[in-house]
């Protein structure tokens, strides 16, 4: 049978990001890397190398064939859930900005929860791709995917690390959806979990700091709304087509680390409406290649695999542009292939490079699910499963 070749939007989607994002991040870090690092191309030396790197990922694992890496995904998850446990302990994980979230490997620093996103969706995608059919039932068929999931956010919480529970959780309930557990069950899960998470949320003044000063930021300007407000002044005067690339104003030491997670506000200054809305545009794209992907996908692990990475790059973009236009409270997201970030760049990569694995499968019946509803391992689709876009 012929095999298709790599959905060509989703690869060319990806590097125009990837290509715009390294020339933002040079462009919003070259005034805070001057002056803090004593070298204007620091930030963009580092985003150069680790884009290199993950891109070598991504086109590895595009030639690796997805069910051999889902195989290991149990494995994946043991190595994650020990990393996210010695993250936590003193002299181990290093903590920066109040947060121990990271290994400090010399060179460089290294943040397990970016390697634990990838690891969930995996593990999800292999284990009920297997065992779809027990999500009919709720102790003894979600209950224990729920464990797995709540321990991870768990040991996340700890860290703390708020932004990955919330993009973790999200993800799971939307590969759980798919492989077809049922709605009734997590609105029978919807009030305890929203009363934990109220309670969570209230335990840490900070974080009702943040939802007080979301309601009104100008009036908090000087305190927890002040990343808010000058990200608002930065797109504003971007007006419809910007000041001009390199000539951002807020980017000079008014907005926090603004090759970050705030890096949509500057090019929303430099290139305008015109320029943020393409980047909107260009995410779209990628999110509507990677729902055909898992919609046309030769099984259900690689349906539920395509859909649990489009989830994940959707979301993190949702919540960033939220974040950044004040439409939701602050949280630490970044923009992916955006934003800089080592860890984070090389396993959204990663990532990529299963979805394009998956778009090159071969559509036969002795493969896939087409004419005969079975998976590549010969197993029957499970009637209740449901592929992305069925309701």
């Amino acid at each position: 049978m012929r095999k298709r070749e790599y959905d060509f939007w989703i690869l060319f989607t990806v590097l125009v990001m990837l290509a715009i994002g390294t020339v933002m991040v040079f462009s919003a870090s070259s005034y805070s890397a001057q002056y803090y690092q004593n070298n204007k191309y620091h930030f963009l030396i580092r985003q150069l190398l680790w884009g290199t790197i993950g891109v070598i990922s991504m086109l590895v694992f595009s030639n690796v064939d997805y069910h051999r890496i889902a195989s290991s995904s149990p494995i994946l998850m043991v190595i994650s859930t020990i990393m996210l446990s010695l993250v936590l302990i003193p002299g181990i994980g290093t903590v920066i900005n109040e947060s121990r979230r990271w290994f400090n490997l010399g060179f460089t620093t290294f943040q397990p929860s970016e390697f634990t996103k990838i690891a969930v969706i995996l593990f999800l995608s292999f284990s009920l791709s297997k065992n779809s059919n027990r999500l009919d039932y709720f102790f003894t068929g979600l209950v224990p995917y729920l464990i797995v999931v709540g321990v991870t956010a768990g040991l996340l919480f700890f860290e703390p690390h708020m932004s990955a529970i919330i993009l973790i959780i999200l993800v799971s309930i939307i590969i759980l959806f798919c492989a077809g557990a049922r709605i009734r069950h997590f609105v029978a899960l919807a009030v305890p979990v929203g009363i934990i998470g109220w309670k969570l949320i209230m335990s840490k003044q900070y974080r009702v700091n943040r939802i007080i000063a979301f309601l009104d930021p100008f009036k908090y300007s000087q305190g927890d709304g002040f990343q808010v407000v000058n990200s608002l002044y930065a797109i504003a005067s971007g007006s419809v087509f910007g000041r001009g690339l390199g000539r951002s104003l807020q980017k000079n030491l008014y907005l926090p680390e603004p090759h970050n997670d705030f890096i949509f506000a500057i090019l929303a200054e430099e290139l305008g409406f015109v320029g943020a809305f393409t980047v909107i545009l260009l995410f779209m794209l990628f999110i509507w290649r990677g729902v055909k992907v898992a919609m046309n996908a030769p099984d259900m692990m690689g349906s539920l695999l395509a859909t649990g990475i489009t989830s994940l790059i959707a979301l993190e973009a949702i919540i960033n542009i939220a974040v950044v236009t004040s439409t939701i409270p602050t949280t630490g997201m970044p923009l992916p292939f955006f934003s800089a970030g080592g860890t984070s760049t090389v396993f959204l990569l990663t990532s990529v490079g299963i979805l394009l694995n998956i778009s090159k499968g071969t559509a036969s019946t002795n493969f896939g699910i087409i004419g005969n509803n079975k998976d590549s391992y010969g197993t029957k689709r499970n009637s209740s499963s449901r592929k992305v876009g069925e309701l």
